[in-house]
């Protein structure tokens, strides 16, 4: 049941109402955006007092670099790397929240070529990007013994994937494996990284440190609004927030929304780990390190980096909208 955005927002409200703010996603409308659209659907972040925007990304779209000339106020990154990457490059972003637990990229196959994330070492080849040769590949061989050689471009199409039986492909959990089923007539295995222990957040929030500094009422409503609004998503009446979404990707199915708001309850991508206790967008110190120690055995990151000055707990670990989630 949804909950009224007033009853539920905790957060004070800014100095002004209706201050504008934009929020820049990492891509086009879709599913996995679906809490930010459903906070301004259903009013969330005007209860306290902001006018938020959202800004679809895409290829030809920078979104953290328009936030990093003043453009948007908000941006959705990548993953825990990305927060640690602005510290090494000395940009001024903070990551406030980690709205996903566990970041969605899967290894996809036929099914039953494997019975587990290590029976994958075995596969011929395996579809992987550029960026995730230097990511979560390099983590899958020096986790579990993948090897270089058995990396072949990914160019996303699975068109290669479908005509080889013995082969993996990189993707997202809540898309690929549903457009490989469409296209090849077969439902394929789905193997999560994060279940196989690689512990980045994804899709953070990230803002300027001088809006952390001199706005920090602003960052807290959007912070709390997302939590909220992403409660209400996957929980409560989601019908406004996917008009909005198909509006911004006309694209986008309804078949599709509902495979991927399925997946990301099945796994927990959004709702799992330290949000069970402490509230979407949770983050922790503990989790951090665990993950930049994982980087730096893998040879992604260099050692001797103050991951810390890359993130706040400041907005982050209240338990805002615990009380939106159904008993089970």
């Amino acid at each position: 049941m949804l909950v009224t955005a007033v009853a539920a927002l905790t957060a004070a409200p800014v100095a002004a109402q209706n201050v504008a703010v934009t929020f820049g996603t990492n891509w086009v409308a879709q599913a996995e955006h679906g809490g930010y659209y459903q906070a301004v659907a259903d009013g969330t972040y005007a209860a306290c007092g902001l006018d938020v925007k959202i800004l679809p990304g895409g290829p030809q779209v920078n979104n953290r670099a328009l936030m990093l000339a003043g453009q948007v106020d908000f941006n959705m990154g990548g993953s825990s790397l990305d927060t640690i990457n602005a510290v090494i490059e000395g940009l001024p972003i903070v990551t406030v929240a980690a709205t996903f637990q566990k970041d969605p990229q899967v290894i996809v196959t036929h099914p039953g070529v494997a019975k587990s994330f290590a029976d994958l070492t075995k596969l011929d080849k395996i579809l992987i990007s550029d960026g995730g040769v230097t990511t979560f590949w390099a983590w899958m061989i020096s986790a579990y013994g993948f090897k270089p050689e058995q990396r072949e471009v990914y160019t996303f199409n699975a068109a290669p994937l479908i005509a080889n039986p013995t082969w993996g492909m990189q993707g997202y959990l809540t898309s690929e494996p549903f457009f490989v089923e469409k296209e090849a007539g077969f439902k394929p295995d789905a193997w999560l990284i994060a279940d196989a222990g690689y512990d980045a957040y994804s899709t953070i929030i990230e803002t300027m440190a001088d809006t952390v500094a001199n706005r920090p009422e602003v960052v807290q409503c959007f912070v709390d609004g997302s939590a909220i609004g992403w409660y209400n998503f996957l929980y409560g009446d989601n019908a406004k927030a996917i008009e909005m979404i198909k509006a911004d990707n006309p694209d986008m199915s309804d078949e599709a929304i509902a495979y991927s708001i399925a997946a990301m309850k099945e796994h927990g991508i959004v709702d799992s780990g330290d949000a069970l206790t402490l509230g979407i967008g949770a983050m922790t110190d503990a989790h951090m390190d665990a993950f930049y120690a994982s980087m730096v055995k893998a040879g992604v990151l260099p050692e001797g980096v103050d991951i810390k000055k890359g993130y706040t707990l400041q907005f982050v670990n209240k338990k805002t909208g615990l009380d939106l989630k159904p008993a089970e």
